[in-house]
């Protein structure tokens, strides 16, 4: 079997090994000089910085990649796990120190409202049945089935699915500030919590269930450590060339062309590439394409857009954390705002970086290398980045310094940003979404794209657009679907 894999995501990594293992010939298609996808490392200056993924939960599922060829993970990668989590930082300035510590994790929600702490302890209790149906035994299963999908409804309405995150939380909590900090995870793969369903409060016990981890070197050395593993199981590796045409004949798919005009034949062609631009850019377009499949694709909601700040200072900050995050004043007008009415406001919250608390490496010797995202509005808004990135790249230094990094923007020393622009033209996702297809109920399981197409035969697909959804558990497990299924 001749299996071409387009894309160096997670997911088309994890595509690639696993067809190896099967003993197919694989050839991963790249259009960037480099592998990762949003996962890519970009080095300027003595710093460096990773792309995208930051958060490395569910570590096992690297491993298995691994195991696969008989080989250990520690000798490729190195996993360092923190003891903090998330430093979240609320409107009034108080901070809260989240982690795997459950005693300490208690201690600090009795601060805040001692009525809270029971409900805290169902909460977890109850995310843990969600975990167990959504992730154990649902997250690596095919959804290509309708009735597979109705056979499932019983058990996810007993398990709330119906609720948003934000919902399901607050029928445990009563303290707003707590309400935020337990229902923010859907922003970690692109949902709003306000309208992502209860199923993805599974994320709150996958951390609790391995704990959340730091790849040494960087997310980038994951990356690295999977090229080398690659290139002993002889994998073949195109970088720097994109697919411009998935060929079919018919609705069978019989290879793709590249852009110096290579055809490359194939059984099967992988798509770590979001299915929308897939479908629109790289096929015939002479399919079989029913109704149904244009009706689902015309009714897609997608993810919000990112702002990403990547900067280098020339002091240390010893007091932020790895991971901070800092809610703005306005929480659900905020989210309404960027998901619902595609505008900018002044009044974000942020999720910070600092890579160099945990990892010297990654910055010169006495400095510091940080990367801020915020969410914005995806590119359905019409924002024109080339004005308004250089104003939000401002508001950005400006909120921080406020907050706490005194003195930033003195301390600057190197810096760039990326926005939706960048998702849409370099990744190839549509409107610029950070994380392809929101994760609302109807936009999970067999109301996502599947992972075996439902229009052409030989195509299959992984990574944030596929079933289960985004974030490097989901694009890891959208490999192990297709492992199922071909």
């Amino acid at each position: 079997m001749n299996s071409i894999v387009v894309g160096s995501g997670f997911g088309g990594i994890a595509a690639a090994l696993r067809l190896k293992a099967k003993g197919h010939q694989v050839t991963l298609v790249e259009k960037h000089p480099d592998l990762g996808g949003r996962a890519r490392v970009f080095k300027k200056n003595g710093f460096t910085y990773d792309g995208g993924p930051t958060v490395i939960t569910a570590p096992y599922l690297i491993d298995e990649l691994f195991k696969l060829f008989k080989k250990d993970s520690k000798n490729y990668i190195e996993l360092s796990p923190l003891k903090i989590w998330y430093q979240f930082i609320f409107e009034d300035n108080s901070k809260f120190n989240y982690s795997g510590d459950e005693t300490e994790m208690k201690k600090q929600i009795a601060e805040i409202s001692k009525d809270d702490v029971e409900g805290y302890e169902k909460l977890v209790s109850f995310t843990k049945k969600i975990f167990d149906k959504g992730f154990l035994e649902l997250a690596d299963v095919p959804f290509d089935k309708p009735f597979f999908m109705m056979r499932q409804l019983p058990s996810l309405l007993k398990l709330k699915s119906y609720k948003s995150v934000y919902s399901l939380v607050s029928s445990f909590i009563k303290n707003e500030k707590l309400r935020r900090m337990l229902s923010m995870h859907p922003l970690l793969v692109g949902g709003n919590p306000f309208t992502t369903t209860s199923i993805y409060g599974l994320i709150l016990y996958l951390e609790k269930k391995w704990g959340i981890h730091y790849s040494m070197g960087g997310t980038g050395n994951i990356i690295k450590g999977f090229e080398k593993l690659m290139n002993e199981v002889d994998i073949k590796i195109i970088k720097g060339h994109e697919v411009e045409k998935i060929i079919s004949n018919g609705n069978k798919i019989t290879g793709v062309r590249l852009d110096n005009n290579t055809n490359i034949l194939a059984d099967n062609v992988i798509c770590n590439a979001d299915p929308p631009a897939v479908y629109e850019k790289l096929l015939n377009g002479n399919s079989k394409n029913s109704m149904m499949f244009k009706w689902k694709r015309g009714r897609m909601e997608y993810s919000m857009g990112l702002f990403v700040y990547y900067f280098g200072t020339k002091k240390t900050y010893q007091n932020v954390e790895h991971h901070t995050i800092k809610f703005g004043n306005k929480y659900k007008e905020h989210l309404d705002d960027i998901f619902e009415n595609k505008k900018l406001n002044d009044d974000i919250s942020y999720y910070l970086h600092r890579p160099s608390a945990t990892d010297k490496t990654m910055a010169p010797a006495g400095q510091d290398c940080f990367y801020v995202l915020v969410p914005v509005p995806n590119n359905q808004s019409k924002i024109d980045w080339s004005i308004q990135g250089e104003k939000m790249k401002n508001l950005v230094i400006e909120k921080m310094e406020k907050d706490l990094m005194p003195n930033l923007s003195e301390n600057i020393v190197e810096d760039f940003y990326l926005t939706p622009d960048y998702f849409e033209k370099d990744l190839n996702t549509k409107y610029g979404s950070g994380f392809s297809i929101q994760p609302k109920f109807t936009q999970s399981a067999y109301f996502r794209f599947h992972n075996k197409s439902e229009i052409y035969d030989g195509l299959y697909f992984v990574g944030a657009g596929t079933h289960p959804g985004a974030g490097v558990p989901g694009v890891l497990s959208s490999a192990k679907v297709l492992d199922k299924i071909l």
